[in-house]
Parts: C-alpha cells; sequence; structure tokens
C-alpha cells in the first residue's frame, strides 16, 4: 500500500516575533520544524505500512531549505520524500497552496503509484485554517475525513476503512470508501524515534524535486500570490491587559454568596450588561 502524507515546515511559534512597526512576522533567525500536527499523520501512516506493508511518500510545498524537514521525516522511516519548489509558488495562500499539491499528487501516483489514503495534519501552527486538506480531497474527488482521532478498521481488498473522528459534543464513527484523505488530530499517536540505520539512510537519500513544470502545472495564474485571494490586512501581537485579576474567597462560602460576588464583580466593570439584564427580566 502506497501512504501519502503531506506536510510543511514552518518557523517555531515558540519563537516568532511580530515587528514592532510594520506589524509583519520577523522570520530572520527563527528556526524551522516540522509542522507539529503533521508528525501525528506521519506516525499514522507509518504504523499502517509497518501492519499492512507498501511504503511512505512525504510531499511538502516550500522553499529549497524545506528539504531539511523532508530528510528529518525520512529519519522517522518514510521511504520517499518529494520537494514541490518553484518561485512560481511564492505568496500562496490555501487556495493556491491545496491547487499546486493536488497537482502534485497527481503525480506522485503516476511516478510511484496511486495512494489509496492521503494524511496531513489538522492544522498548521502557522495558519491554523485547516483547509489544505479539504481543499486537496476536493480537487482529486477523494472521500475526506477530517478530525480523526483513531484508525478503527483498515480493509485494502474491501476498500474501505472506518475511523473515529473527534467531534463537538462527542465521538462520530465513521466509514467510507478509499481513495481518502484524512487529517489528523493531534495527541493520537506519538511519533517513533528514528535510529542509527534511518539517520544513514536519510542523509544518503536523494530528495525528489519538482518545479512548477515537472509537476505538470501550466495554470501559473493558480499558483502563489497571483492564484491566492486572500489577504491579510494586519498581524499583530496583542498587547497584555492592565486590569488585574481579582481572586474571590470561596472558603466557607456557599454557592449563592460566591454567585452573588462575581455577579456583583461583572456588573461593576460592565454597568450596562445588569441595566441590559433587568430590562430583559421586567419584560417577562
Amino acid at each position: 500500500m502506497h501512504i501519502v502524507v503531506c506536510m510543511k515546515q514552518v518557523p517555531d511559534s515558540a519563537q516568532i516575533r511580530v515587528h514592532p512597526v510594520t506589524n509583519t512576522i520577523m522570520r530572520q533567525g527563527v528556526p524551522t520544524i516540522i509542522n507539529p500536527y503533521d508528525l501525528f499523520a506521519l506516525e499514522e501512516a507509518l504504523r499502517l505500512r509497518d501492519r499492512l506493508g507498501g511504503e511512505v511518500t512525504v510531499l511538502t510545498m516550500g522553499p529549497p531549505m524545506a528539504e531539511d524537514s523532508l530528510r528529518k521525516a525520512l529519519t522517522f522511516g518514510a521511504d520517499r520524500a518529494v520537494l514541490l519548489t518553484d518561485r512560481a509558488f511564492a505568496g500562496s495562500d490555501t487556495l493556491a497552496t491545496s491547487f499546486a499539491l493536488a497537482a502534485a499528487l497527481d503525480k506522485v501516483g503516476r511516478e510511484f503509484g496511486v495512494p489509496p489514503i492521503v494524511f496531513t495534519g489538522k492544522q498548521t501552527i502557522d495558519g491554523d485554517t485547516a483547509q489544505v486538506g479539504p481543499g486537496i480531497a476536493k480537487r482529486l474527488g477523494l472521500n475526506q475525513l477530517t478530525y480523526v482521532a483513531r484508525i478503527a478498521d483498515l480493509d485494502p481488498a474491501a476498500g474501505t476503512i472506518t475511523v473515529e473522528r473527534r467531534a463537538e459534543g462527542g465521538l462520530q464513527v465513521l466509514q467510507t470508501r478509499l481513495p481518502v484523505l484524512i487529517t489528523m488530530l493531534e495527541g493520537v499517536n506519538e511519533i517513533r524515534r528514528g535510529g542509527l540505520d534511518d539517520a544513514y539512510r536519510a542523509a544518503r537519500a536523494q530528495v525528489v524535486r519538482w518545479s512548477a513544470a515537472d509537476a505538470g502545472i501550466t495554470d501559473l495564474a493558480s499558483c502563489g500570490l497571483k492564484g491566492s485571494p486572500t489577504i491579510v490586512k494586519k498581524v499583530f501581537a496583542p498587547q497584555g491587559r492592565a486590569e488585574q485579576v481579582r481572586q474571590v474567597p470561596t472558603i466557607d462560602r456557599s454557592a449563592d454568596e460566591l454567585a452573588a460576588d462575581v455577579m456583583a464583580a461583572i456588573f461593576q466593570t460592565q454597568p450596562a450588561l445588569e441595566e441590559d439584564l433587568l430590562r430583559f427580566a421586567a419584560g417577562q
């Protein structure tokens, strides 16, 4: 079974700073990492390969330095790495990114075998949109299973997969037919530690590099800034509040007394809310 994992190299969010004048993200000197959510997708793909056989291909779109993250994925046990890199992709939003990755996945299928399962993380830490995975699925006509917490059953012969999907208020058990795109939740597994053999293999491995032309992309107007209708108006760091947190004593206090104290504190800072509630109560 051939499984593809789409991943992204992102700046380490713990060290990102915002320029105080331009309000843009300062990326200089900020180390890059594999998007943490994508590691859960990679581990799930590796577990399926170990159980059912086959191979795992990792695919990313980014600048040439994104090869570092692909080699890191190889040290975890991935079998092949493909880097989609071209200046035409610069400035891509989620729409343009899904367009380019869908084209690359189509070529991956022709070159290395059509993957019945494509994995992504649930979202990236630099964009937080969770749109690229579903966008790829839509463009390629794949069934999509988002926010997956566990793969309960996979039957390659029957071409079916059953998963547990975390949803608001509970857990959904869903079954669909392959091929499928799955976005994995965080915390559902733990990425393995690669051994020395994997490290040596990753260092010697040849990362496949494709330009837009190599991937068969001819519509460059759908790539990069030209194909990105999203406009980021402003990026800013939230300012700290001057107000101090007030702690309400709870020892030897009844629930009614605590509720009264909390409401009094709220009405003190938001008098209009108290007036609105009184008017609402009078109208009932």
